[in-house]
C-alpha cells in the first residue's frame, strides 16, 4: 500500500508542483506498535491453537499440578495483565514464538508486536486431571 500511495504522490506532484508532501502514513495501522486497533480489527494472521496436556506430563515434565497452572494463569496471565492495562496480551510470551519464527524464515521481527495480541487461557478436564490450555 505504501509503495501505491508513494507512485500516487509522485503523479500528483507532476501535477501540481507546489503541493507539499507531509508524509504517506498517518500511523492508524499502528505498524510495529501496539494498539486498541490492531487488537479489535486484528492485523496479520490470526491463529487459535489448543491442547491437551495428560496429567503425568504436567506431573513430571512441567513439574507442577494442574490446578496450580490453572490458577497461575488466573491470577498472573488475566488478572495480572488486566491491572497493568494490558492491550491484549494476555497471554505467556506469545510473541517470543513468532519473534522466533520470524527470525529463522527471514522476517522482520519488529513486527512480532502484534503476536502479543494474545489470550492464554487454562482449565482443568477430565475430571481435574488434564489441563486444557488454548491462546
Amino acid at each position: 500500500v505504501s509503495k501505491g500511495v508513494q507512485n500516487v504522490l509522485d503523479y500528483l506532484q507532476n501535477e501540481y508542483p507546489d503541493m507539499d508532501v507531509i508524509g504517506i502514513s498517518g500511523n492508524f495501522c499502528s505498524d510495529k506498535k501496539p494498539s486498541a486497533v490492531n487488537w479489535i480489527e486484528g492485523r496479520g494472521k490470526s491463529v487459535v491453537c489448543e491442547a491437551i496436556i495428560t496429567e503425568e506430563v504436567v506431573k513430571k515434565v512441567l513439574k507442577t499440578e494442574v490446578a496450580a497452572l490453572v490458577e497461575l494463569n488466573m491470577l498472573k496471565n488475566l488478572t495480572g495483565s488486566a491491572m497493568a492495562g494490558a492491550l491484549g496480551g494476555f497471554n505467556a510470551h506469545a510473541s517470543n514464538i513468532v519473534s522466533a519464527v520470524f527470525i529463522a524464515t527471514g522476517q522482520d521481527p519488529a513486527q512480532n508486536i502484534e503476536s502479543s495480541h494474545c489470550i492464554t487461557m487454562m482449565e482443568a478436564v477430565n475430571d481435574g486431571k488434564d489441563l486444557h490450555i488454548s491462546v
